[in-house]
């Protein structure tokens, strides 16, 4: 038996592995001039390859058609995912939040470990090989090539990702085969991504991080999501893990029409508590201009715009500060809101939300419900989770249910 693997990210050349072990004939086609490109940039260059955290908690990560999955996980969890590396040599840790990554911090050493396993298996990996359009012709696939090259397989996994770092080779390949071969793709849109933010003021704390903060996106009264975690201010708006996460709950809504999003600066205080804090303080500061007093609250760069934001004039003395002035300052503290006006592009996102529909798909194999012989696997397929190595867990996993069933 032949099988053809389009694509050489992280489920073609992991499913490329199993099935060679198998003694099948497997060709692995990549358009680049090297394999796992999106690999190698991911989690920041350190490669956050799964998460070690119990099955229930890998199942909730994940955003979109999680039942699906719930063969795949079981079939190659997150610890076969880390035992298959540490097998090929590569030293892991674990850190903050479950996640797993390779003890050297470098990607570059989960490709190699990958590589590694492809040679010693007989994977034939062709680089420069674009595949153009796949034909079934009987029960065998015809793989046209970027030119006029033509392959033959018995069978064929498509591994070719979502639209996400178009320039990893990311270019939505995948979903022509699928809809070309009469499969059904969703709607697409970034996940893992920015927020565009209206208010202007952003731009004045772009580089400004905050480590503890509470989020909650909302449609009109509805919370739509919350969170708690680091946050990051740029030019354009807002960024950072917890509004990466926001953005895979929230992503297809916010294409449609503007969100808010409330964020906590004080989470770890009660409303009470931080006005019985902004008492003491400003006791303590009476004579002070609030300008000054307010600074002791915020970041340097914050403390402006929040004095701005609270309407109290910046050089009023805090023992003139009315009780009605001092409970709209403490409201813009536990609630400042923000504008959620867009998302930004497939560029800056870490994964495509949509994809080749799993209702086409058999949740065991990966096989096309339609086209005998036709698998696809990782990011391809209508699935995505929150950050934190699950999307790497989703691709490891579709990829060996794959590889095992051929």
């Amino acid at each position: 038996m032949r099988l053809a693997i389009i694509g050489g990210g992280a489920a073609g050349m992991m499913a490329s592995v199993f099935a060679a072990r198998k003694g099948i004939a497997v060709d692995l086609y990549e358009r680049n001039e090297k394999t796992g490109k999106k690999l190698y940039i991911t989690g920041k260059g350190r490669c956050n390859l799964t998460n070690a955290c119990d099955m229930e908690g890998l199942l909730g990560s994940v955003k979109s058609n999680p039942k699906f999955l719930y063969s795949a996980f079981y079939g190659f969890t997150n610890q076969d995912a880390m035992d298959f590396f540490e097998k090929e040599g590569l030293r892991l840790k674990v850190e903050r939040g479950m996640r797993v990554f390779p003890e050297s911090d470098r990607s570059a050493d989960v490709l190699d470990t990958l590589r590694r396993a492809m040679k010693k298996a007989g994977v034939q990996v062709h680089l420069h090989s674009r595949v153009e359009r796949i034909r079934r012709e009987g029960d065998r696939f015809f793989l046209e090539l970027q030119g006029q090259k033509t392959a033959e397989a018995d069978r064929v996994f498509v591994a070719t990702g979502g639209l996400s770092y178009e320039s990893t080779g990311s270019t939505g390949d995948g979903y022509r085969f699928a809809e070309e071969l009469g499969l059904q793709v969703t709607d697409c849109c970034p996940s893992l991504v920015p927020f565009q933010i209206k208010e202007a003021f952003v731009k004045d704390l772009q580089g400004l991080a905050l480590k503890n903060t509470a989020v909650r996106v909302l449609d009109g009264k509805k919370v739509l999501c919350e969170d708690f975690g680091e946050l990051l201010f740029t030019h354009f708006g807002v960024s950072g893990p917890v509004i990466l996460t926001a953005s895979s709950v929230c992503a297809k809504k916010i294409r449609k029409k503007e969100l808010r999003l409330l964020l906590d600066l004080k989470p770890a205080l009660t409303k009470e508590q931080l006005d019985a804090r902004i008492l003491r303080e400003f006791e303590a500061a009476k004579n002070k201009k609030f300008a000054n007093a307010a600074s002791v609250f915020f970041p340097a760069r914050l403390a402006p715009v929040m004095v701005s934001l609270s309407g109290i004039p910046s050089d009023k003395r805090v023992n003139e500060i009315t009780k009605a002035e001092r409970q709209r300052f403490l409201e813009k503290m536990k609630e400042l809101e923000l504008t959620i006006t867009g998302l930004r592009g497939y560029n800056e996102a870490v994964i495509t939300k949509g994809g080749v529909s799993v209702k086409e798909i058999n949740p065991a194999t990966m096989e096309s419900k339609k086209v005998p012989g036709l698998y696809f696997i990782g990011e391809v397929l209508d699935l995505d989770a929150v950050t934190g190595g699950f999307n790497l867990q989703i691709a490891w996993s579709t990829a060996v249910a794959a590889a095992r069933s051929v």
